[in-house]
């Protein structure tokens, strides 16, 4: 009886607790809300205070307490997004995955032919007074895509070939490793940077290091992804020097940022009264301002310097008047993103909701570290955005939307442990 009883309580305390999780209007890791938060917190002060020269600028229609309206607004339309995608089961993106991405990879090609073009890339499809990136979601639902295909194959996938032993492609061995491994696994990441390539080298870039990773943790074999990031990097320089060639996409502006960088690297130093300082040597002038503590929120000397403060080079921005010690709090919240992605992904039980979880915690905190690194000067001026931070409403809802999906993840999880927690008490 007593043993009857222990049980009987023990199913009964877990079914509230499972009752109390389902009547929770946030679930999931409380981590990443916590920095989710945080972050969009920071853009709206981020945002506001870069764009007060704007009132200083004929140019410009938009005054700063419009660039706040306007981030606000963002933000709200973020808040019931991400409340959305954490309800939502993983088992309906891995449905919805195909059908969304092909739709995506279409849109994307749509706007080289309809798209609204800014700074000379044709990025963005209007709609009535809308205007979105499809590229941006496209990133997404390419991991999303190779977190799917690679599920399907995981019993094997430590052992098969991703591309073709041999030139013979006729050859039946040959065919069969195309048909059955590099077109399922590999064809979503080639065609997504295919149709990137023209309008956004940076994004291409990003997307081909997150799959490699997703690779490797996937377990596919070391030898195989560097045969496949070999092939894919000398098909991207040709094709890029092709289209540049050709004076299709942004090859040029490619080609020109890598040679202001290294021309800064290599350069002898000497200017003269004609020399003007490019967009990233002004970023790193303003992060030389802001010091240890910054100049004080609101009070940045920078922002009538820094070339696109509240976008491009938002980072530089929030080093200047925030500081060095802020500034890294802030890097470690974007590697905490992509840390709590991993342990999201350790605890699940399948492949799919694994895979996805951690590639989209690395797609976020990539592309973090890309627009940090070119704030210094590491590596050329890329365009990246600072995820959730910089102004932009395509960038900002889509990343929402991300962390809105491995929430999921990790609410499916909790779920899953208190109803194995239940089993166990019968």
């Amino acid at each position: 009886m007593g043993k009857k009883r222990e049980a009987a309580a023990g199913d009964n305390a877990a079914q509230e607790l499972l009752n109390e999780r389902k009547r929770r209007f946030i679930e999931g890791d409380r981590t990443l809300w916590i920095i989710f938060t945080v972050l969009l917190v920071i853009s709206i002060l981020v945002v506001y205070s870069s764009t007060a020269k704007m009132a200083y600028e004929r140019s410009s229609s938009m005054t700063t307490t419009d660039s706040l309206r306007q981030q606000i607004m963002l933000v709200v339309m973020a808040i019931p997004t991400i409340f959305i995608f954490h309800k939502i089961d993983h088992k309906v993106f891995f449905r919805a995955t195909p059908l969304l991405y092909y739709l995506f990879v279409i849109l994307t090609v749509a706007t080289y032919f309809i798209g609204s073009t800014t700074n000379g890339a044709a990025r963005w499809i209007a709609i009535g007074p809308i205007q979105f990136q499809p590229s941006e979601g496209l990133k997404i639902l390419t991991i999303l895509m190779l977190a799917r295909r690679m599920e399907s194959r995981q019993d094997t996938i430590n052992t098969i070939n991703l591309l073709p032993t041999s030139w013979h492609l006729r050859d039946a061995k040959q065919k069969r490793i195309l048909t059955e491994n590099t077109i399922p696994l590999l064809g979503p990441v080639i065609l997504s940077c295919a149709v990137i390539l023209p309008a956004h080298t940076s994004s291409t870039v990003l997307i081909f290091i997150v799959s490699i990773v997703m690779l490797y943790i996937g377990r596919v074999r070391l030898g195989e992804i560097v045969k496949f990031a070999f092939v894919m990097g000398a098909c991207g320089i040709v094709l890029l020097s092709a289209l540049s060639f050709v004076g299709v996409g942004r090859g040029d502006t490619a080609g020109g940022r890598l040679s202001v960088w290294v021309n800064e690297w290599v350069g002898s130093g000497e200017v003269d009264a004609s020399y003007e300082l490019s967009d990233t040597q002004r970023a790193m002038i303003a992060i030389h301002n802001g010091g240890l503590v910054g100049e004080g929120a609101g009070h940045s000397t920078s922002r009538a310097v820094v070339i696109h403060p509240e976008s491009d080079y938002a980072y530089a921005f929030f080093v200047s008047e925030y500081g060095l010690i802020m500034a890294l709090i802030l890097i470690l919240l974007y590697l905490w993103i992509f840390f709590r992605s991993i342990e999201i992904c350790r605890q699940c039980s399948r492949a799919f909701p694994a895979l996805m979880s951690v590639g989209l915690g690395l797609l976020i905190t990539c592309q973090a570290l890309l627009h940090i690194l070119v704030q210094v000067n590491f590596i050329p001026e890329t365009g990246q955005t600072l995820p959730l931070i910089s102004r932009g409403g395509t960038s900002l809802l889509f990343t929402t939307a991300a962390i809105g999906m491995i929430l999921s993840v990790s609410r499916t999880n909790q779920l899953q442990r208190i109803e194995n927690e239940r089993n166990k008490t019968r």
